[in-house]
């Protein structure tokens, strides 16, 4: 039985993806922005320059989140942190 913070995930990357911040081949990455958005993280680190740490998504996550209640999530690479 999915709980009430899968379903807010699922919600949230379904947004993400509605919103065209990434495709529908991309749900898994909407979808952990999505967990670490609900889970209130401080920030997010990827590798993944195509997809999550690119300036335009970033800004449509942030975006989608800020249309959706939550706070915007601050996405990092690995470099910027160390």
């Amino acid at each position: 039985m999915p709980t009430r913070q899968s379903n807010e995930i699922e919600q949230l990357r379904d947004a993400y993806m509605s919103a065209g911040v990434v495709g529908p081949s991309c749900a898994e990455d909407a979808e952990h922005i999505a967990s670490a958005t609900v889970a209130d993280v401080d920030f997010a680190v990827s590798w993944n320059f195509k997809h999550i740490v690119h300036i335009e998504k970033i800004d449509g996550f942030q975006g989608v989140n800020l249309l959706h209640g939550y706070p915007p999530i601050r996405i990092f690479s690995p470099r910027e942190v160390i």
